[in-house]
């Protein structure tokens, strides 16, 4: 039997490393990188939304987008993001897997080309949730290259063998009962919705309509609504809006710190300590807009 005197000198040191590493504010995540305790919060949920081929100074402070403008004002704006390459779908690739996988162009790839660690196969491997809603998707799981407004080079999941195709839907299926989402998801909409084929109103007409309602319980339910871009113009030097709001966001804060598609995915993963995929591994968190 351990001497109580013995005991309480454990117990002495063990409350004392206790405090010194409150102290530090330090966390291994589950990559073994350290990070500062509450860098990033740990939202109940995470909706990104995709938009596309639209410069920041095309969105932001435009009266063509008074929805996204309005999110901006009361969540967080980083006025220096930045998409990785030109066209749209190496831009997929790289803020869901933190790796343009070789694709260089928008042409269809074959579903399940490659089994490079992705955000859903991370999400999974610490038993938590993911899924994407896509517009006019034909049927959930379909790998059909395009229907309609439909197109599948702005679903980078159906590349990985990894990711379950079952887990993406049609916008259709986005559930009413915002608290049956999954930690994390993307809403891509279609050609005429995401601002590709249509004009920068039509987009943010969409949004307002289709996910205002998350939006606004975000802000008393510990989720954020992340709207991005996946490239620009091609005239700006690739520099995208994108725009944090929900309840762990701070109201009217922005980052002039510059930050890519990696960047976006580093914090998604460290939100909820997985692993860290491709060029997110060496690519730091999005601070400085994060509610106390």
């Amino acid at each position: 039997m351990i001497p109580r005197q013995t005991r309480r000198a454990f117990a002495a040191l063990a409350s004392a490393f206790g405090l010194a590493a409150a102290a530090a504010g330090l966390w291994a995540g589950a990559g073994g990188t350290a990070h500062a305790a509450g860098s990033v919060p740990t939202p109940d949920h995470v909706v990104v939304v995709m938009m596309e081929n639209h410069a920041y100074s095309q969105v932001i402070g435009s009266s063509s987008a008074p929805y996204i403008n309005s999110l901006k004002s009361g969540g967080a704006n980083l006025t220096a993001s930045y998409a990785i390459t030109h066209p749209s779908q190496p831009n997929y690739f790289a803020i869901f897997s933190g790796a343009t996988q070789g694709i260089t162009d928008d042409s269809c790839y074959t579903p399940g080309f490659s089994s490079a660690p992705n955000l859903a196969s991370e999400l999974a491997a610490t038993g938590k949730s993911w899924a994407s809603y896509n517009e006019t998707l034909p049927s959930q799981g379909s790998t059909t290259c395009s229907s309609g407004k439909y197109a599948r080079k702005h679903n980078p999941w159906f590349g990985f063998g990894n990711v379950p195709t079952s887990s993406a839907k049609t916008f259709a299926q986005f559930p009413a009962d915002f608290t049956t989402l999954p930690k994390v998801s993307f809403v891509i909409p279609n050609l005429c919705s995401d601002m590709h084929d249509c004009s920068v109103a039509t987009g943010d007409t969409w949004l307002k309509t289709n996910l205002g309602a998350y939006a606004t319980w975000a802000q008393t339910h510990n989720s954020v609504l992340l709207v991005t871009f996946d490239e620009d113009n091609s005239l700006s030097g690739n520099k995208i809006a994108t725009v944090f709001y929900g309840q762990p966001v701070k109201a009217g804060s922005s980052s002039a710190t510059k930050y890519t598609h990696y960047n976006v995915l580093r914090t998604l993963e460290d939100m909820y300590s997985t692993s860290h995929a491709g060029n997110a591994a060496s690519a730091a968190d999005i601070t400085g807009i994060w509610a106390s």
